[in-house]
């Protein structure tokens, strides 16, 4: 804990909350790939 608020006071809160949610978008825009890629396997499913 002593770290997070070592780098809270250094960087600056606005930093922090930035980089958190660049992290939590990184992981939904990873799973948005994966199922954009899955399309034309479903598709090619579907027409069979």
């Amino acid at each position: 804990m002593e770290e997070w608020i070592k780098v809270i006071s250094d960087t600056g809160f606005p930093v922090v909350v930035t980089l958190f949610l660049l992290h939590r978008v990184e992981n939904k825009l990873d799973a948005l790939n994966v199922s954009i890629q899955n399309i034309p396997v479903f598709l090619a499913r579907e027409m069979k």
